[in-house]
């Protein structure tokens, strides 16, 4: 294809968004193990999950054999908004790389919430108000997600209380305010207001606070108010399900030039923007019709695929959630204050987990100040200042340009842009003053973890 013929950005039409979700799980020939309830080590019922989910949410999230669900037309029509999002050729960083490689980016970053989280908020907050709840609690690490779903519960006019992880609260002021802005509540955790906030102080004093911790205070603050539930920006299965929007418009993108990826990267924390960026792309390479090489990209300092282990264990830090079977540091793991605070939990998806553990996507770790070299690199030449999470598939997006270049070979390289780092200056600060370091956890620290998950038969 000759290099004039494919724009800068590739846009869909309106009419060309895609309509259902993709549910990869459909394809999967080892379907992720299943949620257990930590008290009887049974699978979750609909009727447990319920509890803390919206009804038709724990469908989905149970659902491991229906590959497409329909859209909502009133969730297609708010994505309109701001979606089909482009698929951008990345022609100034090809050129200042000098590489033969050729280099896209799937832009999630063009709302005001300014991350891909709003593809699933909107979601969510649709199916509380369709149930007749009154609102939603959630956690929030970095704070794209809870902005996101600040965003949607006003759109819905619904109440939304969300648990900040403390040192995004304390570095991001203003992500909090644009929360309160659509009418959200914001609480640093760990806090005083919850019981398990309350135990974690307890344990961890002066503790910067994890999402696992924000996760136990979000579902203990939603079980103890009628018509509130919990809902949940990454990990689930249902919010993998809600981001495979991106994943469908980047391939529809691709498809309308002819463009084969040969490289898929994305950074990965819970694995929603991983999940739902690579799932049709992981659809094909399952049914045996493509093939892709398709990269996690995971912070050094909270290395779960890299360096955890693949068992069950609880999803949050106050062990009051389900037991899932994932990629995990233990649920105790509270990673050093990082500048990624959306890439700070204990685990992986358990869909991602599962893929990893079959040998159907690789994983590597990268350092902080690695990673906001890239981001400023990408800054410099590509107009876009890209989040911390976004900048560590970044990260590996130029270190696989820069072996085609060495090589001599022509690949296409695909990553997930999620989002704008627009309220992470201070990060940006302390990397530009020189006062950035990198933390990787010890073997003795993750062991020490590693010796309290749970005991769970195979």
């Amino acid at each position: 294809m000759d290099k004039k013929k494919i724009p800068y950005k590739i846009y869909l039409e309106e009419n060309e968004m895609p309509a259902k979700w993709y549910n990869v799980r459909a394809d999967m020939k080892n379907k992720p193990a299943p949620l257990l309830n930590p008290a009887t080590l049974k699978p979750m019922t609909f009727d447990e999950l319920r509890q803390v989910f919206c009804d038709e949410l724990v469908q989905q999230e149970l659902d491991d054999t229906t590959p497409y669900f329909d859209i909502p037309q009133e969730i297609q029509d708010f994505y309109k908004m701001y979606r089909p999002s482009p698929l951008v050729r990345a022609y100034c960083l090809e050129k200042e790389l000098d590489t033969p490689a050729k280099i896209y980016y799937k832009f999630e970053g063009n709302n005001t919430s300014g991350s891909h989280k709003l593809n699933s908020a909107i979601a969510q907050a649709y199916y509380a108000k369709k149930q007749g709840l009154k609102g939603v609690t959630t956690e929030t690490g970095a704070g794209q997600w809870g902005t996101a779903l600040s965003m949607a519960c006003s759109y819905f006019k619904l109440d939304c209380k969300v648990f900040m992880v403390k040192v995004s609260y304390e570095q991001k002021p203003f992500r909090r305010e644009v929360m309160r802005t659509y009418g959200a509540s914001v609480t640093p955790s760990p806090s005083e207001t919850t019981e398990v906030g309350r135990r974690i102080l307890a344990a961890h004093p002066g503790t910067s606070g994890s999402l696992g911790c924000a996760i136990s205070e979000a579902v203990e603050t939603a079980m103890s108010m009628d018509g509130y539930r919990y809902v949940l920006g990454s990990v689930l299965t249902q919010v993998l399900l809600h981001q495979s929007i991106i994943g469908l418009e980047t391939k529809a993108a691709l498809d309308k030039y002819d463009i084969h990826p040969d490289i898929i990267i994305g950074c990965a924390g819970g694995g929603s923007n991983l999940g739902g960026l690579i799932s049709p792309f992981m659809g094909e390479k399952l049914r045996g019709e493509a093939d892709y090489r398709i990269i996690a990209v995971e912070p050094a300092s909270c290395p779960s695929l890299t360096r955890g282990r693949y068992a069950y264990d609880f999803c949050d830090t106050g062990m009051v959630c389900p037991l899932a079977k994932m990629y995990t540091l233990g649920s105790n793991f509270i990673p050093s204050a990082n500048h990624a605070g959306g890439l700070r939990y204990h685990g992986m998806s358990s869909v991602v987990s599962q893929l990893y553990d079959d040998k159907l996507l690789e994983a590597i770790s990268v350092e902080q100040t690695s990673v906001f070299a890239a981001a400023e690199q990408f800054a410099r030449v590509e107009g876009i200042l890209p989040a911390p999470e976004s900048s560590h598939a970044i990260r590996a997006a130029i270190d696989e340009a820069l072996k085609c270049k060495e090589t001599g070979e022509e690949k296409t390289i695909v990553f997930g842009l999620t989002g704008t780092g627009y309220f992470d200056m201070t990060a940006y600060e302390k990397y530009n003053n020189g006062e950035m370091s990198d933390y990787i956890p010890t073997d003795e620290e993750l062991a020490k973890e590693f010796a309290k998950l749970p005991k769970v038969e195979a």
